[in-house]
């Protein structure tokens, strides 16, 4: 035997495995030339098929015109329905204040105004916000009283949380406190003095069951921010 030892065979080098993000970057490409295949295909396929993109077009053309003329139909609808409110005062009495809430902003649209009802936790006291068609901004103050004037009057305090946020946070021109009730003998002074527009249960019955806005039936309105169409 020879003492030699064999030589040793050099090791052989494994291939660098790739890392998850090469990996991810591959299949990336990968769905991105795929992607764009299909797109050159379906283009491709549209081209040659012009006539099937004209009927497409045409589809949807009349398709929107049928939802426009819907859409405007609701929306006269709505006009017409509008202008067709009337409530009695007892039908007033019969809601809760949420719906009273509601009743009065549909109200103020039946004048022609844009309002929205905001009643509820951190409304600031102002249950509707409206703007009429002169521009001016109201904010309304709601009291719904279940027992009509029997129910307990509304007092000075709340037309002092009106007076400390109907113009400095909802802008308003016209701060007015409404109630199905009736308001104490020292509110009705302070509204006065602090320009606060009052509108009892006498009032409100009136404006409800009538085809006169708001602004009519109240004194001292500010006068109009723009002018009317009939001026």
């Amino acid at each position: 035997m020879s003492g030699r030892r064999p030589a040793r065979r050099p090791a052989r080098r494994r291939p660098a495995r790739r890392s998850k993000k090469q990996d991810d970057q591959l299949a990336l490409l990968g769905a991105g030339v795929l992607a764009l295949g299909l797109v050159i295909t379906v283009v491709h396929w549209l081209l040659v098929h012009w006539w099937i993109l004209l009927i497409a077009a045409m589809v949807a053309a009349v398709a929107g015109g049928l939802w426009l003329h819907k859409a405007r139909q609701r929306a006269e609808w709505e006009r017409v329905r509008a202008r067709a409110l009337r409530m009695r005062i007892a039908e007033l009495d019969a809601l809760d204040h949420r719906a009273f809430e509601f009743a009065i902003r549909d109200l103020m649209r039946r004048d022609g105004c844009q309002a929205e009802q905001l009643g509820g936790a951190g409304d600031n006291a102002c249950d509707v916000r409206a703007v009429d068609p002169m521009g001016r901004v109201w904010a309304i103050q709601c009291k719904h009283r279940r027992d009509g004037d029997r129910g307990s009057a509304v007092g000075v305090g709340v037309l002092q949380q009106v007076n400390g946020t109907a113009r400095q946070v909802h802008g308003a021109d016209v701060a007015v406190v409404l109630t199905n009730g009736r308001f104490s003998s020292k509110a009705i002074p302070w509204g006065a003095e602090h320009r606060i527009h009052l509108v009892d249960r006498r009032l409100l019955g009136e404006w409800a069951a009538d085809s006169r806005p708001l602004w009519d039936l109240l004194d001292r309105i500010p006068p109009p921010r723009r002018p009317t169409a009939l001026s």
